[in-house]
């Protein structure tokens, strides 16, 4: 027989566990992992803030250190320990302005999340890999270094980042997550790498078109491993510069549960959704 995956299995123990405390009334709660926040609900995970009031600071061209600044947005509260954290890379041409969104949002969920400007504007992916990965390591020389688990790093990016973020991914297997947007990228085969990875792509992308970029993507990671593809109905590829709420409501939930090892999230993955209004398919290991 097949193993689940980590996403199967998470949303089993939960069902068995909800069963159980119907049945037998409350009990001890086992090892919590690294769960941060009240517990989550559909309306919580797509919210356009979470539980966490956020502060942030920026980290200048000048002083970055192999990319080109960044704005930190961070928790205000410490007081349920370290948070993971989580770099966004935009795309083509783009500032970090056009991934903004992501980083209230994100780190109001409990995330440190670092949202960085490339060297230049044409960067390439693996270039953008380096970039996010860097940005990443400089956590430990600011003022939210005492606020980050090193333990427990993703990737997330917009386009060129987004195939930026499967390069970094590639190069450092010890990230905990992969969250690539309307990815585009030369190299569209990845079976390197062996984080997990959620792909999102958008059905009306006519830069990065879903069977030549984001589809092959997907269908090149590891068969056994942790991985899923969401693409968005209606959906144009500029579609991750503006709010939204499915990718925050998908991305929100997949961080939650690789990242941070908090099962509650698994039931907004799997059984995994059905095409609706909004969704044109959703494929996944679980």
């Amino acid at each position: 027989m097949q193993s689940m995956s980590r996403v199967a299995r998470a949303s089993l123990a939960v069902a068995v566990l909800a069963a159980g405390a119907l049945a037998a009334g409350p009990a001890a709660s086992a090892d919590d992992g690294f769960r941060r926040g009240p517990d989550p609900t559909e309306a919580s995970i797509e919210a356009p803030l979470g539980a966490f009031a956020v502060e942030q600071l920026v980290i200048p061209r000048a002083a970055a250190e192999g990319y080109g600044g960044a704005t930190v947005y961070y928790p205000a509260d410490t007081s349920e320990g370290t948070f993971g954290a989580v770099a966004v890379a935009p795309g083509y041409t783009g500032t970090q302005a056009s991934i903004a969104w992501l980083g209230p949002r994100l780190a109001s969920q409990g995330f440190v999340v670092v949202t960085i400007d490339t060297n230049s504007p044409g960067d390439s992916p693996d270039r953008r890999g380096d970039q996010l990965l860097a940005a990443l390591d400089q956590l430990r020389d600011t003022a939210v270094a005492d606020r980050v688990d090193p333990a427990r790093l993703a990737v997330m990016g917009h386009s060129m980042g987004g195939g930026g973020s499967l390069e970094a991914a590639k190069d450092r297997p010890t990230l905990r997550a992969v969250v690539p947007l309307t990815p585009w990228s030369v190299d569209k085969t990845f079976p390197e790498v062996t984080a997990p990875t959620l792909i999102i792509g958008a059905e009306d992308d006519i830069v990065a078109r879903v069977r030549l970029h984001a589809e092959p993507m997907y269908e090149s990671l590891p068969a056994g491993g942790d991985k899923a593809y969401l693409e968005l109905r209606d959906a144009t590829h500029d579609a991750p510069v503006l709010p939204d709420t499915n990718i925050a409501r998908y991305g929100i939930s997949w961080l939650k549960l690789y990242v941070d090892d908090d099962e509650r999230y698994a039931r907004f993955l799997c059984p995994a959704p059905e095409p609706d209004d909004e969704i044109v398919e959703y494929r996944s290991t679980c």
